[in-house]
């Protein structure tokens, strides 16, 4: 865990410095906190039914007039949740219930359309800290940090951010797991079984506050300045 902190600590500080040669604007700070709506795709699980925490911090790296790129260090939990089977059977509920917490760092490049509206793609890399997984009311012993999930979680990222106060931003952020977290077996009642890759799959809302940002030269903003 220690190893991890980190790794994604030296990996803003090399990055910081190299855009701090090529790049006369200042670096941004970002203070994030927000949570998701998550499903993991494939776990016969459906609806975005899971909600967790999706905090942190960042840094914006400016370059050119519109253009930036961040990086980010989140907690982001995501999972499933399901309270009744879909056969209405009378095994103890929840019928499913899964949370999975990563530490993840998003690499996003970002266009900005006069400091009021910012669209972003990029990709983040988590690594698993924390796993918890429910049947019919009953945890499962062998849901471990070493199995069967893997620990890596590699994802797209699409992201929109609207300016709503000051240096205050809400963002919108849909995440998707581009390699399996999992493949599993299934078998039903009548002995047939099926294999599912699963991935994870998110809607995140979030409130992000921006330090060290110039200030917006609005038309009301210069002619005060002229005066």
């Amino acid at each position: 865990m220690k190893f991890f902190i980190n790794y994604f600590l030296i990996t803003i500080f090399l990055i910081s410095i190299s855009f701090n040669f090529v790049n006369a604007q200042k670096i941004k700070g970002e203070l994030i906190l927000g949570m998701n709506a998550t499903q993991i795709d494939g776990d016969e699980v459906y609806g975005y039914h899971k909600f967790g925490l999706n905090t942190g911090v960042g840094a914006i790296l400016p370059f050119g007039k519109h253009w930036s790129l961040s990086v980010e260090t989140i907690l982001n939990q995501k999972g499933a949740y399901q309270n009744e089977s879909i056969e209405l059977d009378t095994l103890p509920t929840p019928y499913y219930n899964i949370r999975l917490n990563y530490l993840e760092v998003p690499v996003m490049i970002h266009y900005e359309d006069k400091q009021t509206i910012t669209g972003g793609i990029g990709f983040s890399w988590g690594r698993t800290v924390g796993i918890t997984e429910i049947e019919h009311g009953i945890k499962v012993p062998t849901t471990t940090l070493a199995s069967p999930y893997k620990r890596d979680d590699i994802n797209l990222l699409l992201d929109i951010r609207f300016r709503i106060w000051e240096k205050l931003k809400f963002n919108f952020r849909y995440a998707y797991s581009i390699i399996p977290i999992r493949t599993r077996t299934y078998t039903n009642s009548a002995g047939n079984s099926w294999e599912r890759t699963q991935y994870n799959s998110l809607l995140t809302f979030r409130l992000i506050y921006v330090f060290n940002e110039a200030p917006d030269l609005t038309p009301k903003t210069v002619k005060e300045k002229k005066k």
